[in-house]
């Protein structure tokens, strides 16, 4: 991607006007995580739970918050992108990591072009073969900048804030319990039975690739280096902020229809909500978010997944944009040719399952690396918290592996 290099070991002085790359950094990790299995999820949660998924969407935040400021921190300070940094702590890491992330993201990245697709036929009644291929074109198109960075923080910014703006009008339509949300927050219903949800959406929101996504983004726009601490950890709290709105307009959306009874089609629970509540311009109104969750996702996963492969040859570096431009045109072929690829889909969340718990540890154990961080002391209570994402994390990771066995039988 053609954005200016900067020497990190001779300390970077970020431009003072840097809001407009922070905030790029952090929609491309929202919108990153706000894909087709985001609208899914969050709307198949809420016609189970009702409102105590509040209470899920509350501690999902809190961790998400943990892993993120984590991450973007030592990533920050070091000005070094996670497979850097793995390898310095393990040799040999970072390679596997980088691969693992970019199987997983292209995985995903079908899905997304799938989703994509099928917001194109919800709006136009168009083929979804065909429908696939112009938003992989859409995709790569973005990339054809000669300065692609500027580009790709607009487009998420423009489409991350419409998807907002779209569902917290269909929320207010459908006139939510809110106050029974806020109290479930805290007193949910069947405890239990939300420990499976609550790891589904840490792995969802922070999982793979979309960890990260910002703080590589940031990387590339200079914002680096321990003078610039307090901008790098505002700006992954202001990605998780971001995603935690959608998340919490989409489950109010989604609880004003399962309140008053409807039932959701389950082979498409967020569009039958959309339908329900506010009518066919609601259904409408959900082909535009669909279709701008699966293209955000598309440029974020396939921009984050050759960032991690940048490290295995000089080669993926200097042609940078034309790798990301190969990996969306490989996910629109594979979802054109095989229509709707599932196993590759379980496939990916094992891989991210798996993912998480090791890119997270190596990250703590970089964050008291002098050869790594330097002088920067990081807080025992953000290591502390970490841990706690490593084990939920390390769980998730071991119901992932239960997954790729199915897959193998």
């Amino acid at each position: 991607m053609a954005i200016k290099k900067m020497n990190t070991k001779e300390g970077i002085k970020a431009p003072k006007n840097n809001l407009g790359a922070l905030l790029g950094a952090a929609f491309i990790m929202a919108t990153s995580a706000i894909g087709p299995g985001f609208l899914t999820q969050t709307a198949t949660f809420t016609a189970e739970f009702a409102a105590s998924f509040a209470f899920v969407i509350l501690v999902s935040v809190i961790l998400d918050i943990g892993a993120q400021v984590n991450v973007w921190r030592v990533i920050g300070v070091s000005g070094m992108r996670g497979q850097d940094i793995a390898n310095k702590v393990v040799p040999g890491l970072g390679y596997v990591v980088a691969i693992l992330v970019a199987l997983g993201g292209l995985a995903f990245n079908i899905g997304n072009i799938g989703g994509a697709a099928l917001g194109l036929n919800v709006l136009l009644g168009m083929d979804v073969k065909i429908a696939a291929i112009i938003c992989g074109i859409i995709g790569s198109i973005i990339f054809l900048s000669k300065d692609a960075g500027p580009v790709v923080d607009r487009f998420t910014k423009i489409l991350g804030g419409l998807m907002i703006i779209i569902v917290a009008y269909v929320a207010f339509v459908t006139k939510p319990p809110v106050g029974e949300a806020i109290f479930r927050s805290v007193a949910p219903e069947n405890f239990k039975g939300l420990i499976f949800p609550t790891i589904t959406l840490l792995g969802g929101t922070v999982g793979g690739y979309i960890t990260f996504a910002g703080g590589h983004r940031l990387i590339d726009a200079g914002i680096t280096g321990k003078e610039n601490l307090k901008e790098i950890t505002k700006g992954s709290i202001m990605g998780i902020v971001i995603a935690s709105i959608m998340r919490i307009f989409l489950f109010l959306a989604v609880l004003g229809v399962v309140a008053k009874g409807f039932k959701l089609d389950p082979s498409n629970p967020a569009a039958s909500a959309f339908q329900h509540g506010a009518g066919m311009i609601g259904y409408k109104f959900f082909g535009i978010v669909l279709l701008s969750a699966g293209i955000t996702s598309v440029v974020g996963a396939a921009y984050t997944s050759v960032s991690f492969l940048k490290t295995l040859h000089p080669t993926i570096e200097r042609n940078e944009k034309n790798w990301i431009i190969g990996f969306i045109v490989a996910s629109t072929a594979i979802m054109a040719i095989l229509g709707k690829p599932a196993k590759l889909l379980i496939l990916a969340g094992s891989l991210n399952g798996l993912i998480l718990p090791i890119t997270i540890g190596v990250i703590l154990l970089a964050a008291r690396r002098k050869d790594i961080v330097g002088d920067y002391k990081h807080p025992t209570w953000l290591l502390v918290f970490g841990l706690l994402i490593v084990i939920i994390a390390g769980y998730a990771g071991a119901n992932a592996l239960k997954n790729m066995q199915m897959l193998v039988h």
